[in-house]
Order: C-alpha cells, then sequence, then structure tokens
C-alpha cells in the first residue's frame, strides 16, 4: 500500500485502505466506517473527500489503475516488418500498471459498476488500439485485411490482460512473446 501508517496524506490513507478492503471483502461489503478505521481518519473526512461511497471506488478505479504512456508511437523503423517484435515491445513497454488488489477490484466490480466495467473497457480499448497500430506499421501490405488485424489485435489483448489480471490468481503465465510468434505467423510472417 502507497501512503498508509502515519505516512501519506489523509486522500492517500482512505484510498489505500479502501483499496485492501474492497480487493479483500468486496465494495458492498466494505463500510465507509471500516475503510475510516483501517486509514485511522474520522469517518467524516472520508465523507469529506469522497461524498458518496461510489465515488471512493470510481478515484481508485481511477487513479490506479492505467496503461504505461509508450512515450513515443511505433515507428517503421521500429517494427522493421516484424509483426512479432512489434507486439513483444508492446507488451514490455505498455503493461496494465495496477497492484493485485486493484486488479481483484476491475474483475470483481465491473459487473456490477458501470465505471468500473467502463474503465476497464477503456484499458482493453487502449492495449488493443496499439496492438493494432503496431501490426499496421509492421505489415503495411495487409491494411486491406482489416478483420485479421483486428483478430490479431484483439488476441494480443486479450492474452496481455489474462497475463496482467488473472496470472496472479491461477499461477499461470503465458509467453506474451510466444504469442507474439503465433500470431505472426498466423498472419503469413
Amino acid at each position: 500500500m502507497r501512503g498508509r501508517g502515519r505516512g501519506g496524506d489523509a486522500r492517500t490513507r482512505i484510498l489505500d485502505a479502501a483499496e485492501e478492503l474492497f480487493a479483500a471483502d468486496g465494495y458492498e461489503a466494505t463500510s465507509t466506517a471500516r475503510v475510516a478505521r483501517r486509514a485511522g481518519v474520522p469517518k467524516g473526512l472520508v465523507f469529506h473527500y469522497f461524498p458518496q461511497k461510489i465515488d471512493l471506488l470510481v478515484a481508485l478505479v481511477e487513479e490506479r489503475t492505467h496503461i504505461e504512456e509508450p512515450g513515443a508511437a511505433p515507428t517503421a523503423e521500429d517494427t522493421a516488418r516484424d509483426p512479432a517484435g512489434a507486439l513483444a515491445r508492446l507488451a514490455r513497454r505498455l503493461p496494465l500498471r495496477a497492484s493485485p488488489a486493484m486488479r481483484r477490484i476491475l474483475f470483481r466490480e465491473a459487473d456490477t459498476h458501470r465505471s468500473v466495467r467502463d474503465r476497464l473497457h477503456a484499458l482493453n480499448r487502449a492495449v488493443l488500439h496499439r496492438a493494432r497500430a503496431a501490426l499496421e506499421i509492421a505489415l503495411p501490405g495487409a491494411r486491406g485485411d482489416a478483420a485479421r488485424l483486428e483478430a490479431a489485435a484483439a488476441t494480443f489483448t486479450a492474452v496481455l490482460l489474462y497475463q496482467e489480471n488473472l496470472a496472479h490468481l491461477t499461477g499461470h503465465h503465458v509467453d506474451p512473446e510466444a504469442v507474439a510468434e503465433l500470431i505472426a505467423r498466423s498472419l503469413g510472417t
């Protein structure tokens, strides 16, 4: 946890406590009183920062889950007609940055809270867009086959999100580079 304990500001301690409790017990089963106790703050301070309990969940999801920015967009030299390499570089540069607790919260609460589902959808869209862009640059002649590029990018995105979000639960790890190679071969390279 980031700011827990005596250090860190009150808002950060509240978010830390909520992250820990929502991940362990779920949003519905966690009261704001428990969050306040865990954070070591008065309950009223929770409502000062987050007027409703849902605002606490929304802030957690928005502030503690994101896709790392790659810096510059991939260039033709970067991909060098190497779709497997382009996807592998994407996997190394764009991991989902969220704690294991935030990953549990995302997938647990996406079914019942629209803001969480929307965030998960946005994260998926961001990775999908970058995977497709990398493939289009690596395979300039394949742009006419939009359906195959979309399927390849979606497959790779699913693997990346699986790796980032579910592998910690199952212990099963899929090598993104091996999947990148498999996808590249399926595209005829």
